[in-house]
């Protein structure tokens, strides 16, 4: 523990100015501070101290036996406290210069994609060098874990709730759309839809346990007898492959059918009686702020260009 004559490092630094530039003028010159705020420091270093540190004349300030001793020791000082300002700038370099993110496979390939490259073109017309981004594409469950154990800087996810334990903000709701191959029975009902019960009942092509896709899917089936799953597939362009192949209908975001249903790939079917929205949020640790640089900048853009589907 410090005792309490330790001057500040301001001070140590002005102390070591007026050596090198043989007046307090000069020194408060050097570094960009007012004669009086120089004035003032030598006061309180002095008063520190216990001696007088510089002796005054009209020719400028001279360091005083005591003055030129507490230079010497200030010196090693000094060039710690540089070593130590080096070492946070570069670590705050090293923070802005990179990102990584852990996303949901819904998030991860329809929507992160387009946010990087908002934070990179507006960190561009700032003059600012783009922020490199490393992302993982993996389940909801997955991206918490990572997120929670400091693997990642940042994580986006999908369901109902976001996780416990982990700093969150709204960035945008999904919903899941029921989608069938176009050979399937409930492609030709038309605008007719299927209940909840018969979805429940049928055997469904689903991701893996984990998933914001399934988890959303299984709580809005939660009060109802469900089939066991026709197939458990680990990734969305998997189960949306199985679907067109007549494996069985599926409950997926409406971002990652929006192509399919527009070529007739899939066919949507209507379902009565069931919420499917999901909410879309970022997710970090610490403070209630996302960390600060690239990280902060990119959840403000996606919160305020909240996706809605």
């Amino acid at each position: 523990m410090l005792g309490p004559h330790v001057p500040e490092l301001r001070a140590l630094e002005l102390l070591a100015a007026v050596a090198r530039a043989g007046s307090l003028s000069a020194a408060a010159e050097e570094l960009g501070i007012s004669q009086q705020a120089a004035s003032s420091r030598v006061r309180t270093m002095e008063a520190l101290v216990g001696a007088p540190l510089l002796t005054r004349s009209r020719r400028g300030s001279a360091l005083t036996e005591t003055g030129e001793l507490v230079v010497q020791w200030a010196d090693r000082v000094l060039e710690a406290a540089q070593q130590l300002d080096a070492g946070i700038a570069s670590l705050r370099s090293d923070q802005r210069a990179h990102l990584s993110i852990a996303a949901s496979l819904t998030i991860a390939e329809h929507l992160l994609p387009g946010w990087v490259v908002a934070l990179r073109s507006a960190q561009q017309q700032r003059g600012q060098e783009p922020t490199e981004v490393t992302m993982t594409a993996t389940n909801s469950e997955r991206v918490a874990t990572l997120v929670a154990d400091g693997d990642v800087d940042l994580g986006f996810v999908e369901g109902p709730a976001a996780p416990g334990g982990l700093r969150r903000r709204l960035v945008g709701t999904d919903e899941l759309v029921v989608v069938v191959g176009p050979g399937h029975p409930w492609a030709t009902r038309g605008r007719r839809p299927v209940s909840a019960a018969v979805l429940a009942a049928t055997p469904l092509v689903v991701r893996e346990a984990g998933s914001g896709t399934r988890t959303v899917l299984e709580q809005a089936l939660a009060d109802l007898d469900t089939a066991p799953p026709a197939l458990e597939l680990s990734s969305t362009a998997a189960v949306r492959a199985a679907v067109a192949a007549g494996a069985g209908p599926a409950a997926l975001g409406a971002h990652a059918v929006r192509d399919d249903l527009a070529t007739g790939r899939l066919v949507r079917v209507q379902v009565s009686g069931l919420d499917l929205t999901r909410r879309l949020h970022a997710v970090w640790r610490g403070g209630p702020q996302p960390p600060q640089g690239p990280a902060r900048d990119l959840v403000a853009w996606a919160a305020g260009h909240a996706v809605r589907a």
